[in-house]
């Protein structure tokens, strides 16, 4: 079975996401990750949009502040990528963010479009299928949704990984990546847009990805 892993947060750069595929540690994290059983490449990766918005709460061990949380009823949008993974690398994805041996299948199969299954990580408690795409279904890992009271700004490492993923994936300028940012709940009384782009300065161009077709 395949699957598209979609992210939204740091594992919108491809580089973050290979130390969870092959090992590694991501720069400027603070966490040297296994990587999966099948360390291989995805199959494919491809820009897509969610209907939702993103957030930023808790406390990450890796990164020193809030992370990234997809609030799918939110009437936004949100940049993610989405990468063609087979049901066990998607899996070992999973058991690593639970800081959990990787070797354990989880039943993605049973889910259909909207639902979700619940898994034990530090963080992340819940795989919510969010469409399909080329015939595959589309899983994001996010949470129960925080209130205000859990939000926290994330770290200028973490943003600046974040848009290294949307500049890759949606060719985003530091300035819109910034605005994009600086907007979503945790950040936005802490970042300004201006301040963002001002850390995303330093992220290299590149092409992005090819648009999905929906």
């Amino acid at each position: 079975m395949r699957v598209w892993y979609v992210p939204y947060g740091s594992n919108l750069s491809l580089a973050r996401f290979r130390c969870y595929l092959a090992g590694g540690r991501p720069d400027g994290g603070a966490r040297l990750y296994d990587g999966c059983r099948d360390t291989r490449e995805p199959d494919a990766v491809r820009a897509v949009e969610l209907h939702g918005r993103i957030y930023f709460a808790g406390r990450s061990r890796v990164w020193g502040g809030g992370m990234a949380f997809y609030d799918p009823d939110a009437d936004r949008t949100v940049a993610a990528r989405a990468y063609l993974l087979t049901a066990g690398q998607l899996s070992d994805v999973i058991a690593q963010e639970a800081r959990r041996p990787t070797g354990t299948d989880l039943d993605l199969d049973r889910l259909g479009p909207g639902e979700w299954l619940p898994v034990e990580t530090e963080h992340y408690r819940r795989v919510l299928h969010v469409g399909t795409l080329d015939g595959f279904a589309m899983m994001t890992l996010t949470s129960a949704t925080h209130g205000p009271e859990d939000w926290r700004p994330p770290a200028a490492a973490y943003l600046r990984t974040i848009g290294t993923g949307l500049r890759e994936a949606h060719g985003w300028g530091p300035e819109r990546a910034g605005r994009y940012l600086a907007a979503a709940p945790g950040a936005r009384d802490t970042w300004t847009a201006e301040r963002v782009a001002a850390v995303l300065a330093g992220v290299s161009p590149a092409a992005p990805d090819r648009p999905a077709a929906r």
